[in-house]
């Protein structure tokens, strides 16, 4: 270790000095080296610096990870999406075959940890806009905390041990050498030690983020709400802390919109369900929403068609409402082991095509759902389907009960497949829950044969591989098994 060090010193000393322009790792466009050192290392001179560099944080919602890759993997890799479309690294998802080389996969490596990096810019160096006022000096440290920590779960659920970024390294000295050092070639931290950090985070935002009424700012009732699921979803579930971070945020004044369409209709932003939602803003806007056309149009086989398992829940619970709200079809110019041409089904659920489509961190349905969870985690059966219950009666369906335990999980697991299909949930609730190897191993195409690639899920193919070229640039870094 000391050796590699000295060895990189040097190396690394030269390497800062075009550090922004060349490094994956902190990528970012606002300074330079040079810039920095003219200001006499000024980041944020000002309030003005101050909120572009906010704006920056909420841009990263614009990346390519959050408008197209996070719907890949919640869905495509899961049971109730058929990836789709025509690009091979991403088969890799939904086939269970990811290679440490794949050029997807890098990309999101690269985004989650530039949008981590754009958030320590903020939360490093916002002190130093002098005009700026302690309210809101704060409330910026707890918007970015809370982006910081949506990002490290991220990581944290693909690749499990992985690093932990808190610092914006943007220039070098001996006294600073080994931070710079850890910014530029980070180790991977265990999965416990990245939670803690999350939660850290979550929690600087409910201290310091603004309050709940702007839903698309991370506010402090986001806070709790990805605390809920950060617990539920860490190695060992605190399930009693679930359920409190679920009963505080569903305490906090929201209610189920009467129509389930209205939630993605565009003509009910900020409703009273959402906690935290994106906001598209049309094209030339810090978030231009560009993920519906990779979703939804005949022009080209999209991505994420829903599968016969999605299909067949909602025909099974005689779910009119959500089916017709999450998936549309048409007549398309292919067609595949899964559809015909003939009405070839679309997710829906992003459907505004202007850069305007929004789209949920966290809304009530989901909090609800995972009160249920701990409710039945908890051995209160009927507690947790009376949870479930609230979301099927929204839907216009018959009410239903689980006869022991195991059930209420399996009925958990439909009903969040029912209410959340392509809002990035699925794999992730699989993985929660320990039933994806079970799950997708099962998959089955439109004429009711195993899928040639369900074999391959495994224990290993539930995280993904370090990124090769994060390998060969740094020792520190290990591979996960089976890559």
């Amino acid at each position: 270790m000391k050796l590699f060090k000295n060895y990189l010193k040097i190396f690394t000393a030269l390497m800062l000095i075009f550090l922004t322009s060349c490094s994956d790792y902190l990528d970012t466009e606002p300074i330079t080296e040079e810039a920095t050192s003219l200001n006499g290392g000024i980041v944020i001179k000002n309030a003005v610096d101050a909120e572009k560099r906010m704006n920056a944080v909420y841009g990263t919602f614009g990346s390519g990870y959050w408008q197209l890759d996070y719907f890949l993997i919640g869905d495509g890799q899961s049971d109730n999406a058929y990836i789709g479309a025509d690009n091979p690294a991403i088969f890799q998802y939904e086939a269970y075959q990811m290679l440490s080389t794949n050029s997807q996969m890098k990309g999101d490596w690269n985004d989650l940890y530039n949008n981590i990096n754009t958030c320590n810019i903020v939360i490093n160096y916002v002190d130093q806009a002098t005009d700026l006022n302690a309210t809101r000096k704060n409330e910026m440290i707890g918007e970015a905390s809370l982006i910081r920590a949506l990002n490290h779960f991220q990581a944290v659920q693909l690749w499990g041990d992985c690093p932990i970024a808190k610092e914006a390294i943007f220039s070098i000295s001996s006294a600073n050498f080994d931070e710079a050092f850890n910014a530029l070639f980070p180790a991977r931290k265990p999965i416990v030690e990245v939670y803690a950090q999350i939660i850290a985070d979550c929690q600087v935002a409910i201290q310091k983020a603004p309050d709940a009424s702007n839903k698309f700012k991370a506010n402090k009732m986001a806070a709790n709400a990805l605390l809920a699921k950060v617990y539920a979803t860490m190695p060992n579930p605190d399930w009693t802390k679930v359920n409190q971070y679920c009963d505080i945020v569903i305490g906090g004044g929201y209610t189920l919109l009467p129509t389930f369409d209205h939630l993605f209709d565009n003509a009910h932003e900020g409703n009273s369900e959402s906690i935290w939602e994106i906001n598209g803003d049309g094209w030339g806007s810090p978030i231009g929403a560009w993920n519906t056309f990779m979703f939804l149009g005949t022009d080209w086989k999209k991505f994420n068609a829903p599968s016969h398992t999605l299909v067949k829940a909602y025909a099974n619970n005689n779910d009119k409402q959500r089916v017709a709200s999450t998936i549309t079809r048409a007549n398309v110019g292919w067609a595949d082991t899964y559809w015909s041409s003939t009405n070839y089904p679309f997710c829906y659920k992003m459907r505004d095509t202007n850069g305007n489509q929004n789209f949920y961190i966290a809304r009530l349905a989901d909090i609800l759902l995972l009160k249920a969870a701990a409710l039945a985690n908890k051995g209160d059966i009927t507690g947790a389907m009376s949870q479930v219950n609230i979301i099927r009666t929204r839907a216009g369906i018959a009410s239903i009960s689980a006869s022991n335990q195991s059930d209420a999980f399996n009925k958990i697991l439909e009903e969040r497949l029912m209410e959340l299909a392509f809002e990035g949930d699925r794999w992730f609730d699989l993985k929660r829950m320990g039933k994806a190897i079970e799950f997708l191993s099962k998959q089955k195409d439109g004429n009711g044969n195993l899928l040639p690639y369900a074999s391959n899920i495994n224990q290993n193919r539930l995280l993904w591989p370090i990124p090769q070229d994060k390998l060969d640039a740094n020792a520190l870094l290990t591979q996960n098994p089976g890559y």
